[in-house]
C-alpha cells in the first residue's frame, strides 16, 4: 500500500480528443492489453490520481498494474490501497540519459543484471533499449 507519484507530463498516450483526466475504462483497456490479471484489482480515478483497491493476484502482479496504470500520459499519482502481499515495491524513475544497464549497476549492484530489470518489466516493456526519462520501473528483489 502506498501513494507512488509518477511524471504527469510523460508516458504512454491513451487518452485522446481534449480528455485531461484519466478515464477509467482507458486504464482497464490498458491493463487488459498489456495481458495483465486485473481481477480483484478496482480502479477509479479522482483528477490526476489513479487508485487501485482490493487484491491482486501477486505482488508482482500489482507492482506491474501500478506501472501500467502510472505510466500513461496525465497520471501523476497511483494510490495503492490494495490488500495482501508482502514488503513494499521497489521503484526506479528513469533519468535522462539513463539505460538499463546504468540502472541495474544502481540498483542490483551489476550492470550485468540488466535484463532482471527488463524481465520485471514485461510486459510493459518490449525492448532493454526503449524507456524514456520519467518512466517508473519495477526493480525485483532477490
Amino acid at each position: 500500500m502506498g501513494l507512488w507519484s509518477f511524471v504527469k507530463d510523460s508516458g504512454k498516450k491513451l487518452f485522446g480528443g481534449g480528455e485531461e483526466e484519466p478515464q477509467v475504462e482507458a486504464l482497464q483497456k490498458e491493463i487488459a492489453d498489456l495481458g495483465l490479471d486485473a481481477s480483484g484489482v478496482e480502479i477509479s480515478v479522482e483528477g490526476d490520481t489513479v487508485r487501485l483497491e482490493g487484491a491482486a493476484a501477486s505482488d508482482e502482479l500489482k507492482e506491474k498494474i501500478i506501472l501500467a496504470v502510472g505510466n500513461v500520459e496525465g497520471v501523476g499519482a497511483v494510490d495503492d490501497q490494495t490488500t495482501g502481499g508482502g514488503g513494499e515495491p521497489v521503484f526506479h524513475t528513469v533519468a535522462k540519459g539513463d539505460t538499463l544497464w546504468a540502472i541495474a549497476e544502481k540498483t542490483l549492484g551489476k550492470g550485468s543484471r540488466y535484463a532482471e530489470i527488463f524481465e520485471a518489466n514485461r510486459p510493459m516493456l518490449s525492448h532493454p533499449d526503449k524507456i524514456y526519462p520519467g518512466q517508473m520501473l519495477r526493480i525485483p528483489q532477490d
